[in-house]
C-alpha cells in the first residue's frame, strides 16, 4: 500500500468537511497544512499556516470575476475576499482537489467550496466532488461532471467542502482514505 507519510493535505481547517479531512489525515499519518488569516477561526490547528497580508494578496482576484464565474454576488466582500484568497493557496498547493458539497445545475458547486472547484478547473487540476444530494463521486472531465470514484495518488492534495457534512459524506471521505492508503494504523 502507499506510504501515506509522503502525502500532504492542504485545507482550511474549517468546521465540517475540512475538519473531517484533517482528522482523517492525522489518523492515516498524512502531513497537514491548514491556511487561515488573522481573525479567522479554524477548527484544526495541526499544520496551521496563518497567511499575512502579502501572502493573501497573491491570491487576490476581482470579486466581479468571482461573482461572474460563480453566478452569484457576495454581500460581505472584505471577509469573502480573504476567504477567496486563502482558497487560492489551498488549490495552488495541492494538485488533486477533492471536495464535498452539492453540484448545481449550472455545474458549479454550492458555496465557497465552489470557488476552490472553479480554481481547480481553471488550473487544469484533477477535481473530484462528492455530491451529498446524489451520494456519489464525480470528476470534472472534458468540461462536464462524470461519475468517477477517486483515489488519492498525488503527493499533494486539497481537501475542502461544506460545513454541513452529512454522515454519508463523512463515510465517503473515510472510504476515500481507506481506498487510497489501506486501513488506518490501529484499525
Amino acid at each position: 500500500m502507499t506510504d501515506s507519510s509522503q502525502f500532504t493535505l492542504y485545507s482550511g481547517g474549517h468546521r465540517g468537511t475540512e475538519t473531517e479531512f484533517g482528522m482523517l489525515a492525522e489518523r492515516w499519518g498524512i502531513n497537514e497544512v491548514n491556511y487561515a488569516f488573522e481573525g479567522h477561526r479554524c477548527e484544526r490547528e495541526r499544520g496551521l499556516k496563518v497567511l499575512n497580508a502579502a501572502e493573501l494578496a497573491r491570491g487576490d482576484i476581482s470579486m466581479e470575476i468571482v461573482s461572474a464565474k460563480m453566478g452569484r454576488t457576495y454581500a460581505r466582500a472584505e471577509k469573502i475576499r480573504k476567504v477567496i484568497q486563502s482558497i487560492f493557496h489551498m488549490v495552488n498547493s495541492g494538485y488533486h482537489v477533492i471536495a464535498v458539497g452539492w453540484i448545481q445545475p449550472d455545474e458549479t458547486v454550492k458555496g465557497g467550496t465552489g470557488w476552490g472547484v472553479e480554481l481547480a478547473k481553471l488550473f487544469n487540476r484533477p477535481v473530484s466532488v462528492y455530491d451529498q444530494e446524489q451520494n456519489r463521486w464525480f470528476a470534472w472531465k472534458d468540461k462536464q461532471w462524470v461519475e468517477e470514484t477517486p483515489v488519492i495518488t498525488d503527493k499533494t492534495f486539497t481537501g475542502t467542502g461544506t460545513r454541513n457534512l452529512t454522515e454519508k459524506g463523512r463515510a465517503a471521505l473515510e472510504d476515500l482514505f481507506e481506498r487510497s492508503f489501506g486501513p488506518a494504523a490501529g484499525k
